[in-house]
């Protein structure tokens, strides 16, 4: 299995690690997707991997010349959209940073182009294998915390030094999309509803120069069946904090309410007194996961279905955030 690596962006690291122990699959090129993006870091890194890739200049030279059978794409956000409309219109298997697409009307143009295409397709909702996660969903299938009512996410990350990417919403898409995505993505994933509404803020203040990058933001979901989900994210996590992020999420059910904090699942029903540190599951690896569904051999655990629906649910809380309204689905 050909594998090929467009853009040095996103989460690439999820390519390289899901690759190691795969014997039929080798990287076989990778490229820049975005005008002027470097891509020499992460040559260099799959090099010290023990990989062999190709490397490009321009990354539709690329799919002409190795044919590759699955593609990463992880460059400019405001260009997802165009590179995966190219790799499905190829009929290649695609796996995308996420946001899929930074706007409603470019995602329409790549929900088409896989319907057509008969790829396989997945964002790289990463978290979504972290222990913490696996944990969390094995307990709410369980039954151990009833019907999920409410749910209240955090993610909060360091703001650092971003580069011009990151400055101007035309190309970053927004905090909302990039941080927010994310804890949006567990809501939607763990409680199995559909959304209905979004009310959402953002804001600019305290970004440190950062230009139209917004460090706060604040959104209010309403689900079916009344489930509700807030999330809370910044850009405010000092640089002296032992962790780049901050990820949270309280579940409340009709019996008990799972927390996560510093990566540890707690419960409280009524099966015990107090509260209980779950064992944690084992952590998976996102791509491996999905070249395993492109051999047919398993289904991913993100599917093209909830990609989607995510973006969607993030772009329209961007849009709730920027008119200052109320948004339906």
């Amino acid at each position: 299995m050909k594998i090929a690596v467009i853009g040095s962006t996103g989460h690439t690291g999820y390519v390289l690690k899901g690759l190691r122990g795969q014997a039929d699959a080798e990287l076989v090129g990778i490229a820049p997707g975005s005008v002027g993006e470097d891509i020499e870091v992460l040559y260099e890194y799959a090099l010290k991997q023990g990989l062999a890739p190709r490397k490009f200049e321009q990354y539709r030279d690329m799919l002409d010349q190795v044919k590759p059978d699955v593609v990463a794409v992880a460059c400019y956000f405001n260009d997802h959209a165009a590179v995966a409309v190219e790799v499905l219109s190829r009929g290649i298997h695609l796996f995308v940073e996420k946001p899929v697409a930074t706007t409603l009307q470019d995602l329409e143009k790549v929900k088409a182009a896989h319907e057509k295409s008969g790829a396989q397709l997945a964002a790289m909702f990463g978290i979504r294998y972290s222990s913490w996660f696996l944990t969390v969903q094995r307990l709410i299938q369980e039954g151990r915390i009833g019907e999920i009512r409410m749910m209240n996410a955090q993610k909060s990350y360091r703001l650092g030094e971003r580069s011009e990417l990151y400055r101007r919403r035309e190309t970053y898409g927004g905090t909302i999309p990039w941080v927010g995505s994310h804890a949006i993505d567990w809501m939607y994933s763990l409680c199995g509803e559909s959304f209905v509404s979004v009310f959402a803020s953002h804001s600019t203040r305290a970004n440190r120069g950062h230009g139209e990058l917004e460090t706060t933001g604040l959104c209010h979901f309403t689900f079916t069946n009344e489930v509700f989900g807030s999330v809370n994210i910044d850009y405010l996590r000092p640089q002296q904090a032992p962790t780049h992020a901050d990820d949270r999420i309280r579940i409340a059910g009709s019996n008990g309410v799972l927390e996560v904090v510093n990566n540890q699942v707690l419960l409280i029903n009524g099966d015990a007194d107090g509260i209980q540190h779950a064992p944690l599951l084992s952590a998976q690896e996102s791509f491996t996961d999905f070249l395993q569904q492109v051999r047919g051999s398993s289904s991913c655990l993100v599917t093209a279905e909830q990609s989607f629906t995510v973006t969607e649910a993030c772009l329209r809380a961007r849009m709730s955030a920027d008119k200052g309204r109320v948004v339906y689905f």
